[in-house]
This record gives C-alpha cells, sequence and structure tokens, in this order.
C-alpha cells in the first residue's frame, strides 16, 4: 500500500465568503430543513436548552455534537464548524 505525503500546495485556499457564526448556520439549516427544535431534541438526544444554547452562540459547538448535527441534518460538519468560508476553485 502507497502513501502519499501530503504538501502544501494539495490544500484549496479558503476565503471568507460573509459573516454568520456558528449557532446562525445551525439555526439556518435546520430551519431549511423544516426541522423543529424539539424533533432535532428527540432525534440526536441533544436536550432543547442546549441546542437553544448552541444556537444562540451562548454555548460553543463541539466537534461530538457538530458530527451528530451534521449527520441529522445531512450536511459536512465543517459547514455548522465554518460557516460563511468558501473553497476557491
Amino acid at each position: 500500500m502507497s502513501t502519499k505525503s501530503i504538501d502544501i500546495q494539495d490544500y484549496q485556499p479558503a476565503k471568507k465568503r460573509t459573516d454568520i457564526s456558528v449557532g446562525e448556520s445551525v439555526n439556518a439549516i435546520r430551519k431549511l430543513q423544516n426541522i423543529s427544535l424539539g424533533r432535532l431534541a428527540k432525534i440526536t438526544h441533544i436536550p432543547v436548552p442546549t441546542l437553544q444554547a448552541i444556537e444562540n452562540d451562548a454555548l460553543p459547538l463541539d466537534i461530538e455534537r457538530a458530527k451528530l448535527l451534521a449527520r441529522v441534518l445531512r450536511v459536512h460538519p465543517a459547514v455548522l464548524v465554518f460557516p460563511g468560508w468558501e473553497v476557491e476553485d
């Protein structure tokens, strides 16, 4: 099995496209998919007050919750954790 080394030139630069917080991103994606806070809480087993705190940016979104929410919301975790960034073509 061959392992390719990763070089900095293998990465595409990203640029900030818009100012949106992590909480705003979670909230917008949830609403776009017509999922209520109660339903999201039931599916993820994350209490509603915790989800509200995340959406209000009162509680940071840790990696495990980001992966769980991303799976349920059907997006890549980076969409939630790094909102507003775009990779240049």
